[in-house]
């Protein structure tokens, strides 16, 4: 069993419950989830199995889309729906569908976030969650995160209501906050915010329309189709750059041998998947000090 299990995971689990839940299912430990999703958050959670744990850093480097509320007029302590109220501002003014756009659009491309204290960002060895429900705020370092898009997706011209809700498309890159985005947004909108619902709906190059529910996965493995509930590695690392080779150079690279870098591959900068006979048997990286050579970073035995 080698490959990656597109879950949408439901409410009321955490990621690790998932992993926990397909390593019962498949009767095999070596599971594991790219992409952290909380517990009331629902969507596309890949789970990698067998020889694809290997690819679990390389999908949650890929970028990531969801559909979010937001709730201007009313900010929590977790930024998101599960905290308690720190303050609330109705909203005087209607706001119009311009105003939110122009923030929107500021908001778009290369921004700078601060992770909110209920995250698992580490500091000094420590989870910023650990140290909020101690009562403890720390200073946080700022990340820089890429909002590729985002757009409204609710019609309405105008917005009206003492606290007002509107939902957004963000297709964003690794490390991306979408609770904290929405905090930013209602800054620049002049009011608290929060995020009040979240669904992602591509992961890893994973859509929502590829996903199966775990009632889904139970069905399949009970009627012995358990292949069917995989998508094969190759479907997952479709976007790295990508070197076939002849049969001489694949027994190196089962070996882990260094192998030297194709011309049409030179300037690349990331990851490099080799194939053989249409199968991933490796992932490569440029050598760090041996120019034009490449070196093994995964090597994949049983793929």
């Amino acid at each position: 069993m080698n490959g990656v299990i597109p879950l949408w995971k439901p409410k009321g689990m955490t990621s690790h419950d998932c992993v926990i839940k397909i390593r019962k299912l498949l009767s095999t430990k070596k599971v594991g989830h790219s992409g952290t999703l909380d517990p009331n958050v629902t969507g596309v959670l890949p789970i990698c199995v067998g020889e694809a744990t290997k690819i679990v850093q390389y999908v949650t480097n890929f970028g990531k889309c969801y559909q979010a509320e937001i709730t201007i007029g009313i900010s929590t302590t977790t930024e998101d729906s599960d905290g308690d109220i720190v303050q609330t501002k109705p909203v005087k003014q209607p706001i119009t569908r311009d105003e939110i756009l122009k923030a929107l659009k500021q908001l778009t491309g290369e921004i700078t976030q601060i992770p909110p204290m209920y995250s698992a960002v580490k500091v000094n060895g420590k989870r910023l969650y650990e140290y909020a429900r101690e009562g403890i705020e720390i200073e946080r370092p700022e990340r820089t995160v890429t909002i590729y898009a985002l757009e409204l997706l609710d019609d309405n011209e105008i917005f009206n209501g003492e606290f007002i809700r509107f939902s957004v498309h963000v297709k964003c890159s690794k490390g991306t906050y979408i609770r904290t985005l929405a905090v930013m947004i209602g800054e620049l909108l002049g009011y608290p915010a929060h995020m009040s619902k979240l669904v992602r709906t591509s992961a890893g190059g994973i859509e929502q329309e590829q996903c199966l529910t775990f009632e889904q996965i139970e069905e399949k493995i009970t009627k012995g189709l358990t292949n069917e509930i995989f998508l094969p590695i190759e479907s997952v690392l479709f976007q790295l750059p990508k070197y076939e080779i002849h049969d001489t150079l694949a027994n190196r690279v089962k070996n882990g041998a260094l192998i030297p870098i194709p011309d049409h591959l030179l300037y690349t900068l990331g990851p490099i998947a080799v194939y053989y006979k249409g199968k991933i048997l490796a992932i490569y990286k440029h050598h760090p000090t041996k120019q034009g050579i490449l070196k093994p970073d995964r090597v994949f035995v049983g793929n």
